[in-house]
């Protein structure tokens, strides 16, 4: 977000000479910023001619840290690219917009995609499709030509030929959908390494610059279209406020900056927000503290809800709906839904889980551990003979977790028989109290697992009381690092202390005692074998 000497201060326009961010600054090496490639996005429309234009001959802020200034015509590339749509005619908005390139002196890249056949494969949205092709092309050619200059990815720069116009006609698009500040701040000046210089410009005042230089455009028939929303705005309704206010796009650009702006800074604070209340995470999987959250400010809470709904499904469209029904679940402390694509929310244990849809999602390709599960152990009498019995969690490489609880041979003491057994298995299986461990010894309950996270702590049996890191543990067993993800770590609850690192070491305070009643065997097998069993 731009500080108020950034947005307001010298630097900030044409023509100003004060203060201003360094180009060091802004992109890392000295130097970088003045050789760094500048992708322009040209369709051969008026907008991104004049924008082509205007880049080969005037000066132009690119969000560099320079403020307006000359862009060295070396640094220029334009990419074209061909949706495939229109026949003829856009072969001939191809040839246009490598004919003007190279009047100036400028590559051309034209990237060629049959979009319609895209859009089929996905929502059917032709103009979704061709947007996420632009800029995907965009992307690829700026890291390609960023390698070829030597220079950081991050000091490129991608235009477009964004509007006054296009800012306010988005405006009137996204309040007619429903949306939040977020829609209203409209497109943005800058977002990473995309820049839009024209938006104090209108479509009309380009149109004026290039017959003033004699310079023609292509017109898309499509355009007119008013089956698409834009278009609908475009030509329906932005002539009736225009008639009140003829200029609403000058207008606009203002709101829409101020929106943006706000935007940004609750964007931050909510940031910071999601990392004070995640508990848990990993793919496919993020845990929040539910109690926290509902006691944060609502503004603050919506963003957290969507920002969590996005990290286990980062495609999803999120709407006001999806986020209500995240919230009205914490408000109320408990209970499940589904929202966009699919996505699980649900609050248990004063945490708000939130998981992608498939049961893969929350499984890391690298390790294959599914983070975040129960492990149910079943009353004793239960069915518990197949590994596909309730009892049996599935967590890496194949191998199973399985749990039990089991009676104490008459006339042993369970300290002696837990150790034993933990001898004759080598850490494959354990026996715990199974009281101590959570579990009810008459009607069973369920263990949490997922990966180890920083910062766990547990004691570990045999070091009578005194606590030790996770990570030192899994040091001292000389597990790998590339490994440990791989460990599973059984705790009571989601919130609650380990109990065993699952093949490492069980925790002393769910050791068995003489006083133990019912034992929980717990045991991690390859997929398919049976339960250890008692010794």
């Amino acid at each position: 977000m731009p500080s108020v000497a950034k947005r307001y201060g010298a630097g900030s326009g044409a023509g100003s000479h004060g203060v201003r961010t360094t180009a060091a600054n802004a992109v890392g090496r000295p130097g970088d910023e003045m050789r760094a490639p500048v992708v322009l996005m040209v369709s051969g429309g008026a907008d991104s001619t004049a924008l082509l234009v205007l880049a080969a001959t005037s000066a132009l802020d690119i969000g560099d840290g320079r403020g307006t200034a000359r862009i060295a015509r070396e640094r220029l590339h334009v990419l074209h690219v061909n949706h495939q749509l229109r026949g003829i005619d856009a072969q001939e908005d191809e040839e246009f917009v490598r004919e003007l390139a190279a009047r100036y002196g400028i590559p051309c890249t034209v990237r060629r995609a049959d979009v319609a056949a895209l859009a089929a494969s996905a929502d059917g949205n032709v103009e979704n499709a061709g947007r996420e092709l632009r800029y995907a092309a965009a992307a690829e050619l700026a890291n390609q030509l960023s390698e070829e200059a030597g220079t950081p990815r991050s000091a490129a720069r991608i235009l477009t030929a964004h509007t006054a116009d296009d800012r306010a006609e988005t405006f009137f698009m996204n309040a007619m959908r429903g949306t939040g500040p977020a829609g209203l701040a409209s497109i943005p000046r800058q977002r990473n390494r995309i820049v839009r210089p024209l938006l104090d410009r209108t479509h009309e005042g380009l149109c004026d610059l290039l017959r003033l230089r004699g310079i023609v455009w292509r017109e898309d028939d499509t355009n007119r279209d008013t089956h698409y929303l834009r278009a609908y705005v475009r030509h329906e309704v932005m002539p009736v406020i225009r008639e009140r206010n003829p200029r609403v796009s000058a207008s606009l650009v203002s709101t829409c900056d101020i929106l943006s702006d706000e935007d940004a800074y609750l964007t931050q604070v909510a940031a910071r927000a999601y990392r004070d209340l995640t508990r848990r995470e990993g793919p496919g999987m993020v845990a929040l503290d539910a109690g926290r959250l509902a006691a944060a400010d609502v503004v603050i809470g919506r963003r957290v809800a969507r920002r969590a709904i996005l990290a286990v499904a980062p495609s999803a469209r999120i709407e006001a709906q999806h986020v209500a029904t995240v919230l009205r679940l914490v408000a109320a402390g408990r209970g499940s839904a589904q929202v966009a694509e699919g996505v699980d929310v649900r609050v248990e244990y004063g945490l708000l889980f939130v998981r992608a849809a498939t049961p893969t999602s929350a499984r890391d390709d690298k390790t294959n551990v599914q983070l975040g599960a129960w492990l149910e152990v079943p009353a004793p009498g239960a069915a518990t003979t197949a590994p596909d019995a309730a009892g049996t969690l599935e967590v890496a490489d194949g191998r199973m977790l399985v749990a039990r609880i089991a009676q104490v041979p008459r006339g042993a003491d369970p300290a002696a028989v837990a150790r034993a057994h933990g001898r004759e298995w080598g850490g494959a299986s354990v026996l715990l109290d199974a009281e101590a461990a959570g579990v009810d010894p008459a009607h069973g309950g369920r263990l949490w697992v997922d990966g180890p996270a920083a910062g766990d702590v547990l004691c570990p049996l045999g070091m009578h009381g005194q606590s030790k890191k996770l990570s030192d543990l899994l040091n001292e067993a000389q597990i790998p690092a590339a490994d440990r993800p791989r460990v599973p770590i059984v705790r009571t609850s989601p919130t609650g202390h380990v109990i065993w690192v699952a093949g490492v070491r069980p925790d002393e305070r769910a050791r068995c005692t003489p006083h133990t009643r019912q034992l929980l065997e717990l045991d991690i097998v390859a997929k398919g074998d049976m339960p250890v069993g008692l010794a």
